[in-house]
């Protein structure tokens, strides 16, 4: 799969395609749903398929401060597409003059200059130009102009226990925040991904004889609620189970977030300085303070019991 970063990055003979725009944060199953009508079409038409994507994420230019925890950064948002069937990802760099483009120059500098689209694929709520002035209808009514056709997929909804919502980026990024790592895996197809690298921390999970991997994550991360997760820590291309512990360790004082991993079962593992991918499966328990340190052991071992069950029981589905 192709991988550009700004529009001078498409090959000049560059021909026709099939082209999705969006943010695409997560790339959940709504996103999929999108996504792969894209690379559909495309095939119907014996063209290659075109993700086109931001960053940063265009609330960050249009109203500083205002950065959505992410998903998923770009690079994972590729290798995600790239399973789908994707040709090639364009990560437009989202500036203060980039907003200021109109719906009509956004289709006539990028969908049809430089991408030569036959179609385009969008989900019903897709907004684009200048103050999101941009829709489908508008889209939809300069393609015999341009020669391109507008299609325009339903999203998924959610069952019950999301009161109805179609899948969304928002939705996820707050079950992901409230600790509900299972109803936002329901919406991903997968389970939430943390990555970043492993540093040194206090070490006191190997005086304690549970060392973890201490994650410092990339910004603007969507991470779990405080409290201790089942799941997975994968390093080297390697698949761990894990308990996993987010918080400020409330045990020794501490007061910085921090994401731990403890492979269960593994001794004498090497992580420092190594990139590696964190994945909730389950909530176990929240963050707590124990009366002494014995205590906090036997939490810790129920933690990692509790944790391999929930795995073992996931892997056996």
């Amino acid at each position: 799969m192709q991988r550009w970063r700004g529009l001078e990055d498409i090959p000049q003979d560059w021909g026709r395609s099939v082209v999705t725009i969006g943010s695409y944060d997560g790339v959940h199953r709504g996103h999929q749903l999108i996504i792969g009508r894209a690379v559909a079409r495309a095939r119907e038409l014996g063209l290659p398929s075109v993700v086109v994507t931001f960053d940063p994420h265009p609330s960050e230019v249009v109203r500083p401060g205002s950065h959505p925890p992410l998903l998923a950064p770009h690079h994972r948002r590729a290798e995600l597409m790239a399973e789908l069937g994707v040709d090639a990802v364009l990560i437009l760099p989202f500036t203060a003059e980039f907003s200021q483009l109109s719906p009509a120059d956004f289709i006539a500098k990028v969908l049809v200059d430089k991408l030569h689209a036959r179609s385009v694929i969008e989900g019903p709520n897709f907004r684009f130009g200048h103050r999101a002035a941009g829709n489908v209808a508008f889209l939809s009514e300069l393609g015999p102009t341009y020669d391109y056709d507008v299609e325009v997929v339903d999203l998924y909804v959610r069952g019950e226990a999301g009161g109805g919502e179609p899948f969304s980026s928002t939705l996820t990024r707050r079950l992901v925040v409230e600790g509900d790592v299972e109803g936002a895996a329901e919406i991903l197809g997968r389970p939430h991904r943390v990555e970043g690298v492993v540093v040194r921390g206090a070490q006191r999970g190997r005086e304690l004889g549970y060392p973890t991997a201490n994650v410092e994550t990339l910004p603007h991360t969507a991470i779990p609620a405080d409290g201790v997760y089942a799941g997975w820590l994968t390093a080297a291309g390697e698949r761990m189970p894990a308990a996993i512990s987010v918080g400020t360790n409330p045990q020794f004082d501490g007061t910085e977030r921090t994401v731990e991993a403890y492979a269960i079962d593994r001794v004498g593992l090497d992580l420092y300085g190594l990139h590696v991918a964190v994945d909730f499966l389950a909530y176990v328990r929240g963050q707590e303070k124990f009366d002494s340190i014995e205590s906090l052991l036997e939490a810790i071992a129920d933690d990692v019991k509790r944790s391999r069950e929930l795995i073992e029981a996931y892997d056996a589905k």
